[in-house]
């Protein structure tokens, strides 16, 4: 019986662990983690599930009325109760218009982070296990690609593949863009990961997995690579809002998602051709949601670093 009732209470054992442990005891006694991880979670949410939160939906030609178009915020004169934060030129809810689009930056923003983390991890944890010309090699390809601005590289990635991709479709528009700001954002997580491998594979347990015959890869994978993951948690934390803030600064320029697809960054180009004419809500609420994702994405990696740092418990 007892065989039996022991797997089940493993699970609250080790959930029982982690609010007891020192990362849930820093985030509860910090206000600001605290303020930035609900800000963070209505942002998420109401972006994954905007068909049912949003008021209306922007992207549905047949909803839109063009008499409604530049509407101002229903609080003020000539503003409507249905569009709380105003419409856009063509009749869009600016509200509806933030979730969706919110939706597009948060998916562009994790997945060229993930395959960051993936192509920075898996070349720097080469890199300094292996050394020697491998490492040499792949750190200079690192020193090149921090000799231009990551914007720039974004610009003539996208670009490129755009121009070989005049009439291509929606989903690889997606994919070069999420590629362009990837090949921009693996660089630090191979530095960073290099350096801890360095350290790591000097140490006794790795050189006992080699005494005993343990492949290279298998040592990389099952002994080094779980010690070396605390700062790249840490480092994608963080890189997140950077991720979202090029992808924005991307669509603002005209090189970003699909113009069917619009993301903050299209919104605010839209918006910023009638900024001088009055109409502020238009671009200025998408600036204040992509502020309001950034700037508590950030808060959380600050936070996490502090949290995972022994040297500040």
């Amino acid at each position: 019986m007892s065989s039996s009732t022991a797997p089940a209470g493993a699970a609250p054992s080790a959930l029982k662990r982690f609010f007891d442990g020192d990362v849930w005891h820093s985030f509860c006694n910090s206000p600001t983690a605290i303020i930035a991880a609900v800000i963070a979670f209505i942002c998420i949410f109401c972006a994954l599930f905007a068909e049912f939160v949003a008021p209306h939906n922007p992207f549905d030609l047949a909803s839109l009325e063009l008499m409604d178009a530049r509407l101002p915020p229903a609080w003020m004169d000539e503003g409507k109760a249905k569009y709380l934060l105003g419409t856009d030129d063509q009749g869009r809810d600016i509200l509806s218009a933030l979730m969706y689009g919110a939706r597009i930056s948060l998916f562009v923003g994790l997945a060229s982070v993930a395959l960051s983390v993936l192509i920075g991890v898996g070349l720097g944890l080469l890199a300094g296990f292996v050394g020697g010309k491998v490492d040499a090699f792949i750190m200079r390809v690192c020193d090149v690609m921090l000799s231009f601005p990551s914007i720039l590289i974004a610009l003539l990635i996208d670009g490129v593949g755009r121009a070989m991709f005049p009439n291509a479709h929606d989903t690889l528009a997606f994919a070069v863009l999420i590629l362009a700001i990837s090949l921009t954002g693996w660089v630090q997580y191979a530095r960073t990961v290099r350096g801890s491998t360095l350290v790591e594979r000097n140490k006794e347990y790795v050189q006992a997995a080699r005494v005993i015959g343990v492949s290279p890869l298998r040592i990389m994978r099952k002994h080094v690579l779980p010690n070396v993951l605390g700062p790249v948690l840490v480092l994608a934390t963080i890189q997140v809002a950077a991720a979202i803030i090029t992808e924005a600064t991307l669509s603002f320029l005209g090189v970003g998602v699909p113009p069917t697809s619009p993301s903050l960054g299209t919104l605010i180009r839209v918006g910023n051709d009638f900024l001088f004419s009055g109409e502020w809500w238009i671009t200025i609420w998408p600036g204040v949601m992509l502020v309001l994702i950034a700037l508590s994405v950030n808060l959380l990696g600050d936070w996490l670093r502090d949290a995972l740092n022994p040297r500040l418990r």
